[in-house]
């Protein structure tokens, strides 16, 4: 189905008169005849009862016009997205220790374009994700790999987790750390449904470790999690080292593992957005080159 044909087909609905639409569309009546015929033929309907005096729409074309005009108005806004993909306010979903991250990213959008606004909207990982499938945001940075129906995830770029210990844990002095050595103290860990995408990534790094922790008591957001773990030096958590920094605990390490474990960073927009406005954003929230 053509986008041409229906704009010709809005256009006859409202002259209701083939002579009248061609003017408009600055084309030949036979062309507009043509593409009507051909989108009938498509559709299996009749779009239009036509007399040698009247152009009526039926009750099926009346369902299509409202349609194909929210068809049109579609593809106006993809035209426009990829003409100018960053214009006005642009909602962006966050998370805790992506400051550094949100700054340069947002920097360099205006820099291509002065007039990008961002909002920033900080949300729980789930309640980001829903937030971006029903239209409140417009796109989202998440950490981990998020794989949500409706939702396109680029991932753009990686954060090294850490282990997260008291100042009085007896690792607390080192300077790198195994897992295997720590999971004789309890772990404290996320719950699924609070940060999946965390989660999946610790749950994957304790399984290719080849380990499974003493489990302390659920995790709860990162802040609390941290000062929590100041106060109780036998726990010792997994997260992302930006997320510990931007806690600022005092009363915690942050300690670098050995082997190194990544968690991927994302750029999350709907399926509709168009590619010309993903890239432009990725590129803008991407890891910068040493």
């Amino acid at each position: 189905m053509e986008l041409r044909a229906l704009r010709y087909f809005v256009t006859v609905a409202e002259e209701l008169h083939f002579g009248r639409a061609a003017e408009r569309l600055n084309i030949v009546q036979p062309a507009v005849s043509q593409q009507i015929a051909r989108l009938e033929r498509e559709l299996g309907v009749r779009l239009l009862d036509r007399s040698p005096r009247t152009v009526r729409l039926t009750d099926a074309g009346r369902r299509a016009l409202e349609a194909a005009r929210d068809a049109l108005a579609a593809a106006e806004r993809v035209r426009t997205a990829v003409a100018d993909p960053l214009v006005g306010t642009v909602r962006i979903g966050t998370a805790t220790g992506l400051t550094s991250r949100l700054e340069r990213g947002i920097d360099e959008l205006r820099r291509g374009n002065p007039a990008f606004e961002p909002v920033l909207v900080d949300l729980p990982a789930a309640a980001r994700l829903s937030a971006l499938r029903r239209g409140e945001l417009d796109l989202a940075l998440a950490r981990g790999t998020v794989s949500v129906p409706g939702l396109k995830a680029l991932p753009t770029w990686s954060e090294p987790l850490h282990a997260v210990v008291s100042t009085r844990h007896p690792a607390a002095d080192r300077e790198t750390v195994t897992i295997d050595e720590l999971a004789c103290y309890p772990l404290r860990f996320p719950a699924r449904e609070c940060d999946p995408p965390l989660y999946d990534a610790i749950t994957t790094a304790l399984r290719e470790a080849g380990v499974r922790p003493k489990l302390g008591r659920r995790a709860g957001t990162p802040q609390d999690t941290v000062v929590e773990i100041g106060a109780t030096p036998e726990n010792w958590a997994l997260l992302p080292a930006d997320q510990i920094a931007a806690a600022g605990g005092t009363r915690v390490r942050s300690i670098p593992l050995d082997p190194p474990v990544a968690i991927t960073g994302s750029v999350v927009t709907a399926e509709t957005t168009p590619d010309a406005c993903v890239a432009v954003i990725t590129a803008a929230f991407r890891d910068t080159t040493p």
